[in-house]
């Protein structure tokens, strides 16, 4: 069966300063020949620490950025050879869940405004129609009608990002993408917003790409989740055998996300040094200057996504050398297997 997304190859980088010396300017590597599926009716989360290139690659997919290589296939079909009118009418069918509910609602327009916008830019529902089809939306996401003659900055965040789902949800979309949807909004609601988004996917059969740093909200709602680092994947595997990691990356990440248990804490694997420079990636495997089992050959050869034993895949050389550890209190020093 087809999935309903895919990227083929897709890269993308970024210019950067003065125009006048194109030739000579530093080139961001936001994303690298990234290779993804996502199937139908799927919650498929996508996570990494900030400019990892999570964004860039959600945008990719949406076609809000043109990427430089690569293919976007919508359905089978290649979304990056449309073009104008074509491409305006396939993109009733996927939308975007943005990060800041603050600065993606226009705050000269009230909400009915907001979300009569796509029903009238698609046609999708006749004028006299509109206000009827609002409070639907509104009701979907557990707004009051009352709601519609107000603006923007009357509403909390909790509540502007539910309008930012509903505004989502007017083309009746079959392709969700949510970019880091909670990360701007107080504790306290983001449970709320997660339960809606994640009702909502599951009440009508929508696919969505989950974007998000942290893993033990995506092993909650994700059903697969892929690891990226540094402009390209390095692992993908399902989410319930999320802690069956075997990236070191993937491993580092997972010793951050505390226990249920109290009396019990994870080992915690820090990294030394910092995210490499997009402009000037290592050689070889990009984490391998971070990682703790690295040898001469990840400095050297590039790794490719592969079959793991347990399932999933990962862009690693020597998958499963770096061990976790549930410990009393939290002192841990990362070992390899080969070190035991």
């Amino acid at each position: 069966m087809t999935p309903l997304i895919e990227a083929r190859g897709l890269t993308k980088h970024f210019s950067t300063g003065n125009a006048l010396l194109a030739k000579h300017r530093p080139v961001v590597r936001a994303l690298e020949s990234v290779d993804l599926s996502i199937e139908r009716r799927e919650c498929f989360a996508l996570v990494g620490e900030s400019g990892s290139g999570k964004t860039t690659l959600g945008r990719c997919l949406m076609r809000l950025i043109e990427p430089t290589r690569g293919q976007v296939l919508l359905d089978g079909e290649d979304l990056t050879a449309l073009r104008g009118r074509e491409l305006r009418r396939r993109r009733r069918r996927f939308q975007m869940i943005f990060q800041d509910p603050y600065g993606s609602l226009n705050p000269r327009m009230r909400v009915s405004s907001l979300l009569e916008e796509p029903l009238a830019v698609h046609r999708l529902v006749p004028k006299e129609g509109r206000p009827r089809r609002c409070r639907e939306l509104l009701d979907m996401v557990g707004l009051p009608a009352s709601a519609l003659d107000r603006f923007p900055h009357e509403f909390s965040g909790g509540q502007r990002q539910r309008i930012g789902i509903a505004r989502a949800l007017a083309t009746e979309p079959e392709f969700l993408v949510a970019d880091e949807p909670v990360s701007a909004l107080d504790v306290s609601v983001r449970a709320q917003v997660i339960n809606l988004l994640y009702s909502l996917q599951q009440e009508l059969g929508l696919t969505l790409l989950f974007i998000a740093h942290d893993l033990a909200l995506v092993e909650q709602i994700a059903d697969r989740v892929a690891v990226m680092y540094l402009g390209r994947i390095v692992e993908v595997l399902e989410a319930r055998h999320l802690l069956d990691a075997q990236h070191p990356y993937s491993v580092s990440l997972l010793s951050s996300v505390p226990l249920p248990d109290p009396k019990q804490r994870r080992g915690r694997i820090v990294l030394g040094g910092e995210l490499p420079s997009a402009t000037a990636p290592p050689s070889g495997c990009a984490f391998h200057p971070r990682c703790p089992v690295a040898q001469q050959r990840c400095r050297e050869v590039l790794p490719t996504l592969q079959p793991l034993t347990k399932g999933g895949l990962a862009a690693c050389h020597y998958p499963g050398e770096l061990q976790r550890e549930v410990v009393p209190n939290g002192t841990f020093s990362p070992q390899s297997r080969s070190e035991n």
